[in-house]
């Protein structure tokens, strides 16, 4: 619960206030009266009357009435005060910057939760322990610097690092950046990054709310609450992006199955984020480029005009946005023969716009103008800088006027930050955002561009037998489940499988083969991986041949059985599904076979998957050409392989217990797509 008393507090103390300005209580209250916090301000300081200016009290039991407190004193003594502070004063926002937690030990989760249970008891809001603090409109509650000009169209800000969060900060402002709130969560004892979002999605107004959110995480706490809200804010108009650091696969190594190694707890944050319409960046200059973006005017298309100066940037630009599905089309006709006779001779237009080192605001204002109205693009990206010969504040100053007049989005990239650091700082100074490396630029409008709306909440899906699967799993022990229960569930689940049969001995075998049909294809039953041990036989023709192959399979380690199935054709693919705690089922597609861990062309989501999202994950695979069909190969229809994946995520559904499960290899072609071996894992 986020409270008033936190966002708008009419009073606040600063326990443990100092004169010393280098130390977070005296620097959060400095930061305070400089930004002139219009409330009543008090402090805590047992050795002083004073503070700064601020009336002084000795202990908090002397504390008037207070709605907000930031604490910044050793965390051993912070239980009282907050204690003192909830029970008698009626303060309901807490902010704890002092460290000693959770995080360093066993007595600082203790010391953790106390605080948190009497905020709880008296529903209060806490940020931190262990953070820089929060900030917004209506006060500078941290004790860092440098402090962000704030603006109700900017930007909300949470952070799991105040460290990160200070050094995001001191970037975004130099890039013109303006923010709405910061919140640096710390510890998330009571609230975190789920909670802050929580509150920005159910407080939303289209008309007063800020449409920019970034995230900086390393922990996910509650997926769940993280997908719905986030979700839903970008349904409503909103734009987010998050850099998730900490991911790691190191987990996955000891995993018994292809899925269970690619299912990472990382790919499970890239499938959340995709699900919920979060751009996911890979760092702070990233991030901060992507919002830089979204802080333009919309972009509607992937067009893109470059009008530059200088030819190096602008070729590195062209090809970071062709290389990451951006268009830089090319320009020519009667308009761009006008444009060109405009500018100086040796300009070009085709595409990038080349108007030469000597280049004049008139003849910026003159390029805008014609991409603006009279060429087919959907943005303009200007790479302006200079050698130091001469000033350019009034290009800089045109084109801060261009980018409030034209309808299209215009994305100034400002590379000399020395030779012209004063014509920039008034380009920011006058309300301007800038970009400093064209190439990030480019990566980021492709990173924007390639993320997809969310998925809706609850997509339509296919119709399983879920009393079928329902007796399967309850009549089922823990652990890979038998050949004959995995044909049930696939059954139930409305997925097409090879017909099959499980023998013990040589004569169930030709008798087996017989009904099937030849050629066959042998397996053995119970080894993981079959084809590492020799369990794998194709092309099976006679009954002598599947005499000789099942007196040679059962010998070896670890078989119980023998399956037959007639040999089919098509491409090797792979579908499979696990479980993970936190994020629920992940399922996952690619190609199959061996190309699984050769390839690791795998892509996830995160159940329910209707067939849109599982054709949307099919499209994002890097071998999508090969089932498309190349060189004479059958095509697979990606519907069908689509539908698979969507009909995975429904048997987990129906059946939660499923911690893991592979069907590898499926076979498709253009038919359709049928499942060949599959191993299903339970684990209540």
């Amino acid at each position: 619960m986020v409270t008033r008393e936190l966002l708008d507090p009419h009073s606040i103390v600063v326990v443990g206030a100092s004169e010393d300005v280098y130390k977070p209580g005296g620097r959060t209250l400095e930061n305070l009266l400089v930004h002139k916090y219009g409330g009543k301000l008090y402090a805590v300081n047992p050795k002083a009357d004073t503070v700064q200016g601020v009336k002084s009290y000795h202990t908090v039991e002397e504390l008037p009435q207070v709605e907000c407190a930031i604490l910044a004193i050793a965390a051993k003594y912070c239980p009282h005060a907050v204690e003192v502070l909830a029970r008698e004063k009626g303060t309901r926002g807490f902010i704890i910057l002092s460290a000693g937690f959770h995080e360093e030990n066993q007595e600082g989760a203790k010391l953790e939760k106390e605080i948190v249970d009497t905020i709880n008891s008296v529903g209060g809001s806490l940020i931190g322990p262990n953070c820089i603090g929060m900030m917004n409109s209506n006060y500078t509650g941290v004790f860092i610097h440098p402090i962000p000009t704030f603006a109700r169209d900017g930007i909300d800000f949470i952070t799991g690092s105040g460290a990160t969060a200070v050094f995001i900060l001191e970037l975004g402002i130099t890039q013109g950046l303006r923010f709405n709130s910061v919140f640096s969560v710390g510890n998330s004892a009571q609230l975190g990054v789920e909670d802050i979002l929580e509150y920005f999605d159910e407080s939303f107004d289209p008309a007063t709310s800020s449409r920019v959110k970034l995230l900086y995480v390393e922990s996910i706490q509650n997926p769940a609450k993280l997908l719905k809200h986030a979700r839903s804010l970008v349904q409503k108009g909103c734009h987010i992006a998050a850099v998730k650091a900490g991911g790691s696969e190191a987990g996955s190594r000891a995993a018994s199955s292809h899925t269970g190694a690619m299912a990472s707890s990382d790919v499970a944050v890239d499938a959340l984020f995709r699900k919920a319409g979060i751009v996911r960046c890979r760092g702070r200059q990233e991030l901060l480029t992507v919002a830089g973006i979204f802080c333009q005017k919309p972009l509607k298309g992937k067009r893109v005009a470059i009008v530059t100066h200088a030819g190096g940037p602008a070729v590195m630009l062209t090809d970071a946005l062709s290389n990451g599905g951006m268009e830089v089309p090319p320009i020519s006709g009667p308009k761009a023969k006008e444009l060109l006779e405009k500018l100086y001779p040796g300009s070009s237009v085709a595409n990038p716009i080349d108007f030469l080192a000597t280049g004049t605001a008139q003849q910026l204002g003159d390029i805008l103008d014609a991409c603006e109205l009279d060429f087919d693009v959907d943005c303009m990206a200007v790479i302006f800088g200079s050698p130091g010969l001469f000033p350019v504040y009034d290009v800089y100053e045109l084109l801060g006027q261009k980018m409030k007049s034209c309808s299209k989005p215009i994305y100034p990239i400002l590379p000399s930050v020395v030779n012209v650091a004063g014509e920039i700082a008034q380009f920011v100074k006058a309300g301007n955002i800038y970009f400093p490396e064209e190439v990030v630029l480019g990566d980021a409008l492709c990173l924007v561009n390639r993320t997809a709306p969310p998925q809706p909440e609850h997509p339509e899906m296919p119709s399983v037998d879920r009393a079928a699967i329902r007796r399967v799993v309850d009549g089922a022990k823990d652990g890979y489940l038998a050949p004959g229960d995995v044909q049930q569930l696939l059954d139930a689940a409305g997925i097409p499988r090879a017909g099959e049969a499980v023998v013990k001995s040589a004569e169930e075998a030709v008798k087996a083969a017989e009904k099937l049909g030849y050629p066959l294809v042998m397996k053995v039953v119970g080894p993981v991986h079959k084809s590492d041990v020799g369990g794998v036989v194709l092309g099976v023709k006679t009954p002598e041949k599947v005499r000789e192959e099942f007196d040679r399979m059962i010998k070896i380690p670890e078989t119980t059985a023998i399956l037959l199935q007639p040999m089919l054709s098509g491409v090797e693919l792979f579908v499979g599904a696990k479980r993970d705690e936190k994020f629920g089922h992940m399922v996952l597609c690619g190609m199959g076979g061996i190309f699984i861990e050769v390839l690791k062309d795998v892509q996830a989501g995160l159940a329910p998957i209707g067939i849109p999202e599982a054709e949307g994950m099919i499209g994002r695979l890097r071998s999508k050409k090969i089932l498309d069909g190349v060189r004479g190969q059958e095509p697979v229809p990606t519907r069908a392989f689509a539908e698979v994946v969507s009909r995975v995520s429904a048997l987990v559904d129906a059946a939660p217990e499923i911690f893991e499960m592979d069907l590898n290899p499926l076979l498709g072609n253009s038919k359709g797509v049928t499942a060949v071996d599959a191993r299903i894992r339970i684990a209540r």
